[in-house]
């Protein structure tokens, strides 16, 4: 079965997704549904990922929910921006560095940052740690240091390592 089906929750899941997304259930689609469904998780069985070991379920419910409010602030915040047509902000560029070196850790920060409107991961350089931001309302540097180090970094150690 596994030879087949690696990961079959995923296998469900991406069948389900397409077909949701394509919004038919036709012979068709089903069976290209179907095809993809077996042949993602088996393309990514090759790569040979690392396990992940999660722990502290209780950092994941409290990334959760500081994700969910930040993502609700930063909501508002940008509508402020565009809706403020004579409010100037300052976008810019900024280094952060990060102890977090598990790959786990660094894909579920990425993917923090980037839902998070108004900032995007633009670089990590995995030598020396070093994360790029850009930030469309950059008016304190060490404010984000501080949310991304302090917030986000220290639950996904506790996390990831």
């Amino acid at each position: 079965m596994t030879r087949w089906l690696p990961f079959p929750l995923l296998s469900a899941c991406l069948l389900v997704l397409w077909l949701l997304l394509n919004q038919t259930l036709s012979a068709g689609q089903v069976v290209l549904g179907c095809i993809l469904a077996i042949g993602g998780p088996l393309a990514m069985s090759r790569l040979q990922l690392p396990s992940a070991r999660l722990r502290r379920p209780g950092a994941v419910i409290r990334l959760s929910l500081l994700v969910l409010a930040d993502i609700t602030r930063s909501n508002i915040a940008v509508a402020r921006i565009i809706l403020s047509p004579g409010r100037r902000q300052t976008s810019g560029f900024m280094t952060i560095p990060l102890e977090l070196r598990d790959p786990y850790g660094l894909v579920v920060l990425a993917c923090i940052i980037t839902s998070t409107p108004g900032t995007i991961w633009v670089n990590y350089d995995s030598l020396t740690g070093m994360l790029t931001i850009h930030v469309l309302d950059l008016i304190d540097e060490s404010a984000w240091i501080g949310t991304i180090k302090h917030r986000y970094e220290r639950l996904l150690l506790e996390i990831f390592q």
